[in-house]
């Protein structure tokens, strides 16, 4: 069984200081996944801007890296997601923000726009390098859902490809699930016993999906299974952060609602404080 899920990838490209990190980043996932590359400015075309990125881009010329520079007048949200759209992007690559005085990274109001409405995977890179930086540990979603199975899967492949040895599922229970009211000794062993039921199950559950992965994937790599009781988004961005993840990926949530933008779900805890790079894969 082949698996592929990015054969091409974009990115939008705006003139600033972090130009020439953001485009490294994208043409080294470009040749490890086998993708072709699309460059996204919004503004008017010019032969000077096509020449400065080709300059940029001159040390993959040895690895064969295919791309395309699209330009499209616009409001930026708009042009890149009406590009990936018609460039059929699977895999958009958007840079974070950094608050000042603070080593903290969220996403910008044009990033967030893109990541809400995109049909396409997501990439949010918080610093991105112009020096590969090894990714060893991801970290991967696996909760029960009906997208579960093709998030952690598509996470193997992209540890396969980055060469990361480590990859941890976190399943994240909803403290409800313990029904038992903790109030004295015996209560208490009652909920350990329930937790140690339902991290059973869990892990039953995630080993299911795990066989299902072709080997060449899973092999060589040191797999955990964290199940962890807390706020679904909140616990496996927490998580991914103690664990110096390298990458998190998550599913994309579901159409988004009225209600959603009342009562935050699990991605926008992520968006507000990002971890580290975050995968949201559609």
């Amino acid at each position: 069984m082949s698996i592929k899920p990015f054969k091409n990838i974009g990115i939008g490209v705006a003139y600033s200081p972090n130009l020439r990190a953001n485009l490294f980043e994208a043409a080294r996932l470009s040749i490890f996944f086998g993708a072709k590359m699309y460059l996204i400015h919004v503004g008017e075309a010019s032969e000077e801007k096509t020449n400065m990125l080709s300059i940029i881009l001159k040390s993959f010329k040895k690895d064969n890296l295919d791309y395309e520079v699209v330009f499209k007048t616009g409001d930026p949200v708009d042009v890149i997601l009406s590009v990936s759209e018609e460039k059929s992007i699977d895999l958009l690559i958007l840079g974070a923000l950094k608050r000042e005085r603070f080593f903290k990274y969220y996403v910008g109001s044009i990033a967030r726009k893109i990541t809400r409405r995109s049909k396409c995977s997501v990439l949010l890179l918080i610093k991105p390098s112009v020096e590969r930086v090894p990714c060893q540990h991801v970290v991967v979603n696996g909760l029960e859902d009906p997208k579960t199975e093709q998030t952690i899967t598509a996470a193997f492949y992209v540890a396969h490809k980055l060469s990361a040895e480590k990859i941890t599922i976190v399943e994240e229970i909803k403290q409800e699930q313990i029904s038992v009211k903790v109030e004295d000794d015996k209560s208490l062993r009652r909920a350990n016993i329930m937790k140690e039921r339902i991290r059973m199950r869990e892990n039953s559950r995630i080993k299911e999906i795990i066989s299902h992965i072709p080997e060449e994937y899973t092999a060589k790599k040191n797999i955990n299974l964290q199940p962890i009781f807390g706020k679904q988004g909140y616990s496996i961005g927490h998580y991914a952060q103690i664990a110096r993840a390298d990458l998190l990926v998550m599913n994309a949530p579901m159409k988004m609602t009225f209600w959603d933008r009342l009562f935050p779900h699990d991605i926008e805890h992520i968006l507000t404080e990002l971890p580290t790079d975050v995968l949201i894969l559609q």
